[in-house]
């Protein structure tokens, strides 16, 4: 079975090739591309009662000179501008892309072919799997800009990054950003998360016989299951990345952290609109299998609303409250989550030090002992406290609290600056070693 596709630049707008590598458009290329774009409405568009009001606002617009500009970049932009105004649909647009517009019209198994030019794209950006890392207290980090697919390719890459997750005490997945993609993609990751061949979506075309897709019963990673499970959206997440999104909220697979997400449900396809534009058109709409209905016009509310550049650290910080109050943590990892809390939460509420009091924690500091080296703490002209073991480059010290600091370039060590001691706490040790000031 195909799945319906939400593509991922559909909702992004209409910039495409820089405009130095652009042809000016003539009257009859402008008539031309109008022509076809309103045809394509006539016949296809998914909602058929808006067909003829988006039809009379491209004539509204051809009367009224609106379109009458040379400019592709700006012909599409007042397109897509007209488009969207009528129907509300986040799918509408049209834009410059000359290599699209040639791979749509070269023939579909060739190498200049469409297939083969998402292909190029998809293994340029490592199927939309761009960033993978491991935050403080074990939490696992996945990054996808955009739901690409290759058949026979991109699940592997999907295999790795599970592996890798499946390993976390808890899974952030970062949608911020994601206009959107594959279905099938949608489909394979969120598998992971759920019991075999469940009912997730049902695509309606028209009067085409329904589809549905059900989540995968094999999968070479096997289920995740048990992990408490966070995903990051915001203003810019669209198309099949709510897909997931709504997925998770509807399922109850996790928690979403962050803003209101685009509300663009509905399938489209490009369609090549000469000289060299894509054109996307929505030509069918999903129906969810717990609320019946999608996220088309409203978007998804996050269940944790946070201002998007703040959604990591918001997600971070629910997942160390409820990992450290799980009864089936040890005492090492309950240690290990309140370190990672601590810096939590001074990105969220920054610390200020006044540099007269920093003033006063400087100093040399030794343990006692034979042939013990003194750890020295300055106060340098950015105001800042550094801090120097014997033999080693200073390293800059970041208030965690008002006696509390980060050492930058040593994650697992912090210091607690009294005035009369530098106890260096280190994450893997229960008590501080104590050196009191010369």
């Amino acid at each position: 079975m195909r799945l319906p596709t939400f593509l991922l630049w559909a909702v992004l707008g209409s910039a495409g090739a820089p405009v130095e590598a652009q042809q000016r458009l003539s009257p009859k290329e402008r008539d031309a591309a109008l022509q076809a774009i309103t045809t394509a409405f006539k016949e296809g568009y998914v909602f058929p009662e808006m067909r003829p009001k988006i039809v009379k606002e491209l004539d509204r617009m051809r009367r009224s000179g609106r379109c009458d500009v040379d400019d592709p970049i700006v012909f599409a932009d007042r397109i897509t501008e007209g488009l969207r105004s009528v129907s509300n649909d986040r799918h509408l647009s049209l834009r410059v892309d000359p290599a699209a517009y040639a791979a749509a019209l070269a023939a579909p198994d060739s190498d200049a072919g469409e297939e083969a030019w998402f292909r190029r794209q998809a293994l340029r950006d490592h199927h939309g799997l761009v960033e993978m890392k491991i935050l403080p207290g074990n939490l696992r980090y996945l990054k996808i800009a955009g739901f690409s697919w290759v058949n026979d390719e991109t699940g592997a890459a999907y295999d790795d990054a599970l592996r890798f997750l499946k390993d976390g005490d808890a899974i952030i997945i970062d949608l911020r950003n994601n206009g959107g993609g594959s279905h099938a993609a949608v489909r394979y990751l969120v598998s992971h998360f759920m019991e075999p061949d469940t009912l997730e979506l049902t695509f309606l075309e028209g009067s085409e016989t329904p589809s549905q897709s059900r989540t995968l019963e094999h999968l070479p990673v096997g289920r995740v299951k048990g992990k408490p499970l966070y995903v990051l959206i915001d203003g810019q997440t669209a198309s099949a990345a709510e897909a997931f999104a709504y997925d998770v909220q509807q399922f109850k697979l996790g928690q979403l952290v962050g803003a209101r997400t685009v509300g663009a449900a509905n399938n489209n396809k490009q369609l090549p609109v000469a000289p060299g534009f894509m054109l996307s058109v929505s030509y069918g709409r999903p129906v969810h299998a717990v609320s019946h209905g999608n996220w088309e016009g409203t978007g998804i509310t996050p269940d944790v609303e946070t201002p998007s550049a703040q959604a990591l650290d918001a997600a971070q910080k629910h997942a160390l409250d409820r990992l450290s109050r799980s009864p089936a943590a040890t005492a090492e990892q309950r240690r290990d989550y309140r370190w990672a809390e601590v810096g939590i939460e001074a990105r969220l509420h920054p610390v200020s030090v006044e540099p007269a009091t920093l003033a006063t924690l400087t100093g040399h500091y030794r343990r006692s002992g034979p042939g013990a080296e003194p750890i020295q703490v300055v106060q340098r002209d950015d105001g800042a406290l550094w801090f120097a073991f014997p033999r080693r480059p200073a390293a800059r010290l970041s208030p965690l609290a008002q006696d509390v600091f980060a050492v930058e370039g040593y994650d697992a060590l912090r210091v607690r600056l009294t005035g009369r001691t530098l106890e260096m706490l280190w994450r893997d040790e229960a008590a501080p070693r104590v050196y009191p000031r010369e």
